[in-house]
């Protein structure tokens, strides 16, 4: 069988609750014949940055506890990431998490254009197709999709057990958030350590366009990283999904198709409490950070002689944001979270000998923004 026939996901169909779909964006780290590894040891490939661990046996229980239908991927988020957009820069990661990707480093636009469509798009399309044959039936799904996290980030541990991801719909998200809550043994993020508001991701692309009610679940992948970790947190979500699903305000007789908006698209934004907005602004920080590391060919230089910035001053603000907020990281720990990897090792690898012309609008450039 050629990789071209070879389907990108798996279906499970369901068996009795028709009601909800369960979603996989990040279920397996296989790559299609003809790829390899993109050129990645084994030890990366069992890194977050290839898959998100446990989510896939949490969703397959999920389906067979609650007799719901589940969409799963079957390849690597390295090879194309299913949650984002079709024009996020993101999509095809050239370097992740500090690691490079051999096989993504001179990736061009027609070699993207070739996983979109044979990776990318029918994994969107069968959701679709799922969302489409309930809606003709006159059953209006509600979606959820299963995500894991690390533990920590840069050294730093991460705080939650779970987090609920989600935009303006709170339809699933607050009583997902509630129940969560009341297990009492349980520390709930709401929005962290990512935000639900992203267009054209997968949530956004099915729930918030379609107006269907939806939310990401984030579980902490060291909680889900053995078989016990993957039944309990089956377990626990099975009986909080079964009682959303036996309130018929949500999936009832009148469960309706409503549009909320998202807040990726503007709608709203200037209502937003400083919380949610801080959650925003955090988001976009992440977003220009992921964009910069993944375009090195851009040179510090080029920045400061158009822009008046580089990633150094980036690094410098960052370090002054974690001391004015009482957690110093020093110079290095902030240059390493912006350019993803040690400063030297950045500038061994991509920076190259600038111009004379470049230097000398360097020096104008540095004079005239301090």
């Amino acid at each position: 069988m050629t990789r071209e026939e070879t389907t990108p996901f798996e279906t499970i169909a369901a068996s009795g609750e028709e009601r909800l779909i369960l979603l996989c964006d990040h279920a397996g780290n296989a790559f299609p014949e003809g790829y390899g590894t993109l050129g990645l040891p084994a030890g990366q490939l069992a890194r977050h940055i290839a898959y998100d661990i446990g989510a896939a046996s949490v969703t397959r229980g999920l389906a067979r506890r609650l007799g719901a239908a589940a969409v799963l991927t079957r390849y690597s988020r390295l090879l194309i990431d299913p949650n984002r957009g079709e024009d996020d820069p993101t999509l095809v990661m050239r370097l992740s998490d500090g690691a490079i990707v051999p096989g993504n480093r001179t990736v061009d636009a027609t070699e993207i254009d070739r996983r979109v469509r044979l990776y990318h798009r029918p994994y969107h399309e069968e959701i679709a197709r799922q969302i489409d044959d309930r809606l003709a039936r006159g059953i209006v799904p509600i979606l959820f999709s299963i995500h894991s996290f690390t533990d920590n980030w840069k050294g730093v541990p991460r705080p939650w057990h779970a987090a609920i991801l989600w935009d303006r719909d709170p339809r699933l998200a607050r009583p997902l958030i509630d129940m969560l809550k009341r297990e009492g043994d349980l520390t709930v993020g709401d929005n962290e350590p990512y935000h639900g508001a992203l267009k054209g991701d997968c949530m956004h692309r099915h729930g918030t366009v379609r107006g269907l009610a939806h939310a990401i679940i984030e579980i902490r992948q060291d909680l889900i990283g053995d078989a016990a970790g993957e039944e309990g947190w089956t377990e626990r979500l099975s009986a909080i999904l079964q009682a959303i699903l036996d309130d018929p305000a949500l999936t009832g007789p009148m469960a309706t198709v409503r549009h909320y908006g998202s807040w990726s698209d503007g709608a709203g934004g200037t209502e937003q409490a400083g919380e949610d907005a801080s959650a925003l602004e955090a988001a976009a920080f992440r977003r220009l950070v992921t964009h910069l590391q993944t375009r090195s060919d851009v040179q510090n230089i080029d920045l400061m002689n158009l822009a008046g910035f580089c990633r150094n001053c980036l690094a410098r603000w960052y370090e002054e944001a974690a001391a004015g907020d009482g957690h110093p990281i020093g110079k290095e720990a902030a240059r390493e979270r912006i350019y993803g990897m040690p400063y030297e090792d950045w500038r061994r690898l991509h920076q190259s000998e600038a111009s004379a012309e470049k230097k000398a609008a360097f020096e104008k450039a540095v004079k005239a923004h301090g």
